[in-house]
């Protein structure tokens, strides 16, 4: 089975990998963090310079030069193509249904404080249980569902203070 996933580079190169592309990568690991790659018969000397592993960006030097890489997964894709971005959910005050399903588990009361990717609530669709987590720190509002509901894609489900 092949995953896919898109690479940025320094915000405006993006390129798709999968599995089995970057199986057939040439790059042998020489210390911590510090790699020979052969592309092309060109041979290049990369370091990972920094890194946010949560987040999926790395800072990498490539024969003495910068790029700021930022890896998504297939997971962050359908996350992207549902409407949501990594930036724009610190900011949300409600959480919405991201696709039809029923309210299986409640995991909030009003009032209280929750971390950023704490539990919210589960939320069942095609025999999947989806876990949707707190996108920021915060206290809750309200709650508009309850254990039961059927939530059709937009419905509001949770408001933050």
């Amino acid at each position: 089975m092949s995953s896919n996933f898109k690479v940025k580079v320094n915000d405006t190169f993006e390129f798709d990998f999968n599995t089995e592309n970057t199986s057939k990568l040439d790059a042998v690991s020489v210390q911590k963090n510090k790699f020979h790659i052969l592309q092309d018969h060109i041979p290049y000397k990369a370091e990972i310079i920094f890194s946010e592993f949560n987040q999926k960006k790395y800072t990498v030097k490539v024969n003495n030069s910068l790029y700021e890489v930022v890896i998504a997964n297939p997971l962050d894709i359908l996350i992207k193509d549902l409407g949501f971005e990594v930036g724009q959910s610190k900011v949300i005050k409600q959480l919405k249904a991201p696709m039809p399903g029923l309210i299986l588990e409640l995991n909030v009361q009003v009032g209280q404080t929750v971390q950023e990717n704490d539990n919210l609530l589960i939320l069942t669709a095609m025999k999947m249980e989806n876990s949707l987590l707190s996108p920021r720190d915060g206290v809750i509002k309200s709650i508009a569902v309850a254990v039961g509901d059927s939530v059709i894609k937009g419905d509001l489900l949770i408001e933050f203070e």
